[in-house]
């Protein structure tokens, strides 16, 4: 379980792209914004994504990197980031499985998937925010925008 204040657990996922990406690789360089979200292709995660890419600039000038975490496969992000236009990173959790998302608190056991958690860390490592919602529910834009403002 994340918990604010604290430093964040590290981690090495493959990302879309098929490059290794660690969490550690961000230390003294950037803030960090993990969105754990259910699954790939769906319309609520679509739609969520969706938004994000079309704000990326409220990222971008925090100086803030976007890591997208599911437990879909690399090879479906792939085309997941293709479709849609991603150009932030999604990483994949997929083995082993949800590995990640357990060590934030993010992961659903009985379902096999993580739900809609945001956690921000700061340039240190350290966790300055988290929220989440249901995996039927949307996170809104404004949510990240107070997260953010934790940095």
């Amino acid at each position: 379980m994340a918990e604010l204040d604290k430093i964040a657990p590290d981690f090495t996922l493959t990302s879309h792209r098929g490059e290794h990406v660690a969490l550690s690789d961000f230390q003294g360089k950037s803030a960090v914004a993990l969105v754990f979200y259910p699954a790939a292709f769906t319309g609520r995660c679509t739609g969520e994504l969706c938004e994000l890419r079309d704000n990326i600039a409220m990222f971008d000038h925090g100086g803030v990197e976007l890591l997208a975490i599911s437990c879909d496969h690399p090879g479906s992000l792939a085309a997941f980031a293709e479709q849609e236009g991603y150009t932030f990173s999604l990483l994949s959790d997929f083995w082993p499985h949800g590995e990640v998302s357990r060590a934030y608190g993010a992961f659903i056991e009985e379902r096999g998937f993580a739900t809609r958690k945001t956690v921000v860390i700061d340039r240190d490592g350290v966790i300055r925010a988290e929220f989440e919602t249901s995996p039927g529910e949307a996170r809104d834009l404004a949510s990240y925008r107070d997260a953010l403002a934790q940095l």
